[in-house]
């Protein structure tokens, strides 16, 4: 089968709640993968279990039986396996012979990674342009869903809308405490639907692991159908589009192929996991390096929309750079870095503070989450003696903040949850006196 061919069979199934669907392979050259390295996962799967059914082998590599059957058999032929004992329709347990645990055990010293069966790079890459944020086009409708419960005012939508339509990028800046990272949380949603993406990638040799459940959300792949259709590839998994969140801790390592080399196992860089979402540089310029050394690494991919890895066997591989990069940052852009960089950053949106018919809006909000009922007047009052007096900004986390401390005041003395004047003018010495607002 030509690459051409291979190529069309994964971008099969363009189908009405999907815009791409991995096709389940019929035959291992569907894969793309040899022989060889999917027989060495059979091994190293049976050296760590024991043994196992064929059906239970193809299930935990992945892949379908009728394509596994055939390596078993030759598992067989060559004595590297053998039967010991029957399994339900028709199949058998497999297990290691002497000469097999010998193989497998040269196989898991190479490299340790057994489980799912990976996906070609070349798979990976053709899945990521069919699936791209540039692919989508939200519109107002779309961003006010995926702010929901949250107050935004209008003009935001005018100005964000441009940039989440572009999948280009953009600085969130302004004053801490305003909700920059809140709505760079939520930017991801406007573009809707589920993603697939491979469990594991592999190229020329070396296992490069995608998924990562700290940031890939599966989507049960029933919730949608009236009718069960398990016909995939389940060495792709269905997730919610990441958000891939990074702060202070960010370094030049995370941007780069890790590779463990005990176990000769590598995982993704952030900007791969991130691939057809979001990618949030969170507080972006309190990182432990330079802010120009990180925008120097990614002026390139930013301007090509292809990123440059090093393989641990020093090859170098190119993968998509298809995500909207996010930064938000408490400072000026322009202080952070030069026009060259900026010029590949088109949207800068300034996130301000709120105006007085904001701040009653967001009590009213959290008043809600908080079970007490909503002041008015408690609010006013707040505002006319404790902000417009010195001039105090009004900062879209103090709403929330100054409740969260009348209610461990009321819980600690037993009263019930209210807002009231008196309240506030206790709470607000603690608080203003230590932090003047967080995001």
């Amino acid at each position: 089968m030509s690459g051409t061919e291979l190529k069309s069979g994964l971008l099969a199934a363009l189908l009405a709640d999907d815009g791409f669907r991995p096709e389940e392979p019929k035959t291992l050259e569907d894969t793309q993968l040899s022989p060889t390295l999917v027989e060495s996962i059979i091994l190293k799967l049976y050296l760590n279990i024991g043994s196992l059914s064929g059906r239970k082998t193809a299930e935990q590599i992945c892949l379908p039986f009728g394509v596994v059957e055939g390596l078993l058999t030759s598992l067989r032929t060559r004595q590297l396996i053998t039967h010991c004992g029957s399994a339900p329709l028709n199949d058998y347990t497999y297990t290691l012979t002497d000469q097999g645990r010998s193989r497998a055990q040269t196989y898991m010293n190479s490299c340790s990674y057994f489980g799912a069966a990976p996906v070609s790079l070349e798979d990976y890459i053709t899945s990521v342009e069919a699936q791209s944020v540039r692919n989508e086009t939200p519109k107002e409708e779309d961003l006010r869903r995926a702010f929901e419960g949250l107050s935004v005012e209008p003009g935001m939508f005018d100005r964000l809308g441009p940039a989440v339509n572009s999948g280009a990028g953009l600085f969130l800046y302004g004053a801490p405490g305003n909700g920059k990272t809140t709505l760079a949380k939520r930017i991801t949603a406007c573009y809707g639907q589920e993603i697939w993406i491979p469990r594991t990638v592999v190229e020329d040799g070396q296992f490069i692991k995608l998924f990562d459940a700290a940031f890939h959300e599966t989507v049960d792949q029933v919730e949608n159908s009236i009718i069960k259709n398990d016909n995939y590839d389940h060495r792709w998994v269905k997730i919610q589009r990441p958000t891939v969140v990074v702060g202070g801790e960010l370094t030049m390592d995370s941007l780069e192929i890790r590779f463990d080399p005990i176990n000769n196992i590598c995982e993704a860089p952030l900007q791969m996991k991130s691939n057809c979402g979001s990618l949030l540089i969170d507080d972006f310029g309190r990182q432990r390096m330079q802010p120009q050394e990180l925008l120097n690494r990614w002026i390139v991919p930013l301007e090509n929309r292809v990123d440059y890895l090093a393989l641990p066997n020093g090859k170098k591989i190119q993968v998509p750079f298809e995500q909207l990069i996010i930064f938000s940052t408490n400072l000026e852009p322009s202080d952070l870095t030069d026009d060259a960089f900026l010029r590949r950053i088109p949207y800068k949106i300034e996130v301000e503070d709120a105006s007085h018919e904001e701040f009653h809006k967001l009590f009213q909000i959290f008043t809600k989450q908080f079970g007490c009922r909503y002041d008015e007047d408690s609010v006013t009052h707040l505002i006319d003696k404790h902000y417009t007096p010195t001039k105090r900004p009004l900062r879209r986390c103090q709403p929330r903040d100054l409740l969260t401390q009348i209610r461990n005041y009321c819980v600690y003395k037993g009263f019930p949850m209210e807002m009231r004047p008196e309240y506030f003018d206790l709470v607000v010495g603690s608080y203003f006196t230590v932090v003047a607002g967080n995001d």
